[in-house]
């Protein structure tokens, strides 16, 4: 089975500095046909003005994944962490028992592009910790790059739940295939561009969702960049 979650479907918030669109449910956005998909909680897709910025606030029981497409993004942490993330760095945060933490556009006249994830942990109570790594953007082209999964590598953050994510970047008319696993569903957020996915076609901030699928085909109509959510 495949779905297709069109752009124009998603919630959207807009204030002064910022400008979100939703997948799923979010703070006064609520869809009850769209709250979670799997163990995927919040994919929201974020605009954030120069100097604008989430003041500091409390997160608990969830692995959250920054992933910057432009821009850069500036974090503070109850745990003493402050950081700068920018494209091709990814950022994942464990809330587990509790932590505070503020995320601000430091630029003072670039806006900073994101998706902000939230995935629900295979435990409760979790101590929180932060992580930031650096991978080549280059790996993504026309290929998939591993960047979080339940296991750390150099290149990737460790979340705690048997989920993979990857980025890929596509030139036009390239093809990929993905085997799916059995008892395996796949989200895809196409950040850009346009693409057939099992021969229906996709564009800028559409998201498929795949279930009791053996086989993912994705064709690039032009130059294109994804984010692929493998999930138990």
């Amino acid at each position: 089975m495949i779905k297709v979650r069109k752009n124009n479907e998603r919630g959207v918030s807009e204030i002064s500095w910022l400008k979100s669109f939703h997948t799923f449910s979010f703070n006064q956005y609520h869809d009850p046909a769209h709250v979670n998909f799997r163990h995927l909680r919040v994919l929201n897709d974020d605009y954030i003005a120069p100097k604008g910025g989430f003041g500091t606030h409390p997160h608990n029981d969830m692995e959250i994944i920054t992933f910057i497409h432009t821009g850069s993004l500036e974090h503070k942490d109850s745990l003493g962490n402050g950081s700068v993330i920018r494209k091709g760095e990814i950022q994942r945060m464990t809330a587990g028992n509790g932590i505070m933490h503020s995320e601000f556009n430091p630029s003072d006249t670039e806006e900073v592009h994101l998706y902000q994830i939230w995935i629900f942990p295979n435990q409760k109570g979790l101590e929180p910790s932060y992580n930031q790594v650096v991978f080549d953007y280059a790996k993504a082209e026309n290929a998939l790059l591993l960047l979080a999964s339940n296991e750390k590598t150099d290149e990737t953050v460790k979340i705690n739940q048997d989920v993979s994510l990857y980025l890929s970047v596509l030139k036009p008319h390239i093809k990929l295939e993905y085997i799916i696993e059995e008892r395996r569903h796949i989200w895809v957020q196409v950040i850009s561009g346009e693409l057939e996915m099992n021969g229906l076609s996709v564009a800028t901030g559409d998201g498929v969702a795949l279930s009791n699928e053996s086989q993912l085909t994705i064709k690039s109509q032009s130059d294109s960049e994804i984010l692929l959510f493998d999930l138990c």
